[in-house]
């Protein structure tokens, strides 16, 4: 039995701040899916197969930004209007032939995301135009429609045209409400903006008001971050995440602190480290749950019902979704999918395919540039681990005997190093737990691969859809 401390973590008297060196990764996942090829027409037999999936989402990718944060490594596109509208004729062109196909059809969708980049950045037209594409499919009566974006320029005829067209869930990242923090990170508008916009918002009879918090920002004191806390209540928004900074190539932050610089505040070049990171988490954690705040994952809380977070949920089950977009990733007929990112070329497919007099083109979305993998024969048990884990407690009774019993040795690690309490039919996580799940995850995956069990599934036991080579 082979255990190393990136499965286990180590034993220290504080696991909160010392179980691991630090959170290297934003998500976790394991190998053993591989690149798939397909023909045009191949890709067109796959658009008239029905879906087998028990539940579904659509993700919507807008790959354009007024401005790059500090924080952010995948800036793709500045926003301009005359490119913007260009891809909106062409994406809201894409969903409606997806949306007549069979496999759309087949079965209803739980849950649509519109992520980016900044979708807000859209115009108040361009808003209403995708909200129709997206109604073309068949949703569930109360399915959650999420606009990802920003406060700045997200005016009252936007609101208005995406309330009356659909979407239900709106996640603004706001990061710090601190007006400094804010403007070191490369972001609009100050404190007082904020508030009052989240109130007005908040004040709707149904949506679903929710925004994103970043502990750890250059800048941001424990003060600062209790002040975010207490501003998040203040708000009156209905879900809050709390995520944490972490060290990615190619940011602004990442590039300043290998030249030896802070891009901190006027008043302050204070840069938390993995420890003060880790006790920011608790005192976010402590504070939303002391309100009477519940926990739907990790780095998630809401205070109202009406904040379900299903795609953020459902999206760690492996559940099918359909991708749309320049950049846009998920899953068909098990089959990961990541759409290029380089929208000259995506474009171009757009362009050149609806081009030709084949009406087979307006049989299926247009296939663009990006990366097909083949199903990952691990899934379904590969889904339980994620969403039992970032939900803070792990099903025992949805895994195997077997299983069970060769994971125990490192349930047991992850106990004595103070991440876990195991009891015969779950494994609930502490709070260090909670803090640390990623590298929890990614540990399990490697303790996994390290010590197989036998009769894990293996590729051939995967039912490739028709026309899908590999």
């Amino acid at each position: 039995m082979i255990l190393t401390p990136t499965m286990t973590g180590i034993a220290s008297p504080e696991p909160l701040q010392h179980a691991f060196k630090v959170k290297s990764a934003p998500h976790a996942g394991r190998g053993g899916s591989r690149p798939v090829f397909l023909e045009p027409e191949q890709w067109q037999q796959w658009w008239q197969q029905p879906s087998q999936a028990t539940e579904r989402a659509l993700y919507i990718h807008i790959p354009f930004c007024r401005k790059r944060c500090t924080f952010c490594n995948f800036f793709e596109n500045g926003t301009n209007p005359e490119r913007i509208s260009r891809y909106i004729k062409n994406l809201t062109e894409q969903l409606k032939i997806a949306a007549d196909t069979p496999l759309a059809q087949s079965r209803p969708f739980n849950t649509v995301y519109v992520g980016g980049g900044t979708p807000t950045d859209i115009s108040s037209d361009e808003v209403k135009q995708l909200g129709e594409a997206i109604q073309r499919f068949p949703l569930i009566d109360d399915a959650e429609v999420t606009l990802e974006g920003r406060l700045n320029g997200f005016d009252d005829d936007k609101w208005h045209n995406a309330t009356a067209n659909s979407f239900n869930r709106f996640s603004f990242g706001v990061q710090s409400f601190d007006t400094q923090v804010r403007q070191a990170a490369g972001r609009f508008d100050d404190k007082d903006f904020l508030l009052n916009r989240l109130q007005q918002l908040s004040q709707h009879p149904s949506g679903s008001i929710v925004i994103d918090l970043i502990f750890g920002l250059p800048g941001q004191t424990m003060d600062i971050w209790q002040q975010d806390l207490q501003a998040v209540i203040d708000s009156g928004v209905h879900g809050v995440d709390l995520y944490q900074l972490i060290g990615l190539s190619g940011t602004r932050i990442e590039n300043a602190r290998e030249k030896g610089k802070v891009l901190g505040t006027a008043a302050s070049e204070f840069q938390a480290d993995s420890q003060m990171r880790a006790n920011m988490y608790a005192s976010g954690a402590n504070y939303f749950e002391t309100q009477n705040w519940q926990r739907l994952s990790s780095c998630h809380w809401r205070c109202a019902p009406r904040e379900r977070s299903v795609y953020n949920s459902l999206a760690k089950s492996g559940i099918e979704i359909l991708p749309f977009g320049a950049g846009a990733g998920g899953s068909i007929h098990g089959h990961g999918c990541m759409n290029g990112r380089d929208l000259k070329k995506w474009h171009l497919a757009h362009d050149e395919t609806l081009s030709l007099s084949n009406p087979l083109v307006r049989t299926a979305p247009i296939q663009v540039p990006g990366m097909l993998m083949s199903p990952n024969p691990s899934a379904s048990l590969d889904a339980i681990f994620k969403r039992g884990l970032d939900s803070g407690e792990l099903n025992l009774a949805l895994l195997t005997k077997e299983m069970v019993v060769h994971l125990t040795p490192l349930f047991v690690e992850w106990q004595k190093n103070g991440l876990a309490i195991l009891s015969q039919n779950a494994l609930k996580l502490t709070l260090a737990g909670r803090f640390w799940n990623v590298n929890m995850q990614t540990g399990l995956f490697q303790y996994l691969a390290e010590n197989p069990l036998n009769g894990e599934l293996n590729g051939s036991e995967i039912q490739q859809p028709q026309g899908i080579t590999s």
